[in-house]
């Protein structure tokens, strides 16, 4: 499966943004889908996680209440909205694609259970 990640760009802290990213080559259904993200001279680090039929997600806890993960599998594509957002939020963003559903689980998922990714689409909160 490819992976296309968009909406990323620059907003004030305390603003919203909406991440997509829309898949091709496979059904989305096929896949549980992750969003990561990494900042300047940081590890890449979980967000959130959805599971192939959208009914189960998870958040990492720095997200947990602020970000929102969303997927219409008819359309291929995921979501990942994001309010409140905070300059710590800044970071470029990659979705990515597992086969496996137990990367929905607690806060947490690591990138090595995913073998699909997007490009990335850097999202910059200013103070």
């Amino acid at each position: 499966v490819q992976l296309q990640a968009s909406g990323g760009g620059l907003v004030q802290a305390g603003g919203s943004l909406r991440l997509s990213c829309a898949a091709s080559g496979r059904p989305l259904s096929m896949y549980a889908m992750g969003w990561f993200r990494q900042a300047p001279g940081k590890e890449r680090e979980f967000v959130s996680a959805i599971n192939k039929s959208g009914v189960a997600r998870s958040y990492a806890e720095s997200v947990k209440g602020r970000f929102t993960f969303s997927r219409d599998n008819a359309k291929n594509t995921v979501y990942l909205q994001m309010n409140n957002l905070k300059p710590e939020d800044t970071a470029v963003y990659y979705c990515a694609a597992s086969i496996f559903n137990t990367v929905v689980r607690g806060s947490r998922a690591s990138p090595a259970d995913f073998q699909s990714w997007g490009q990335g689409t850097l999202v910059t909160v200013s103070s």
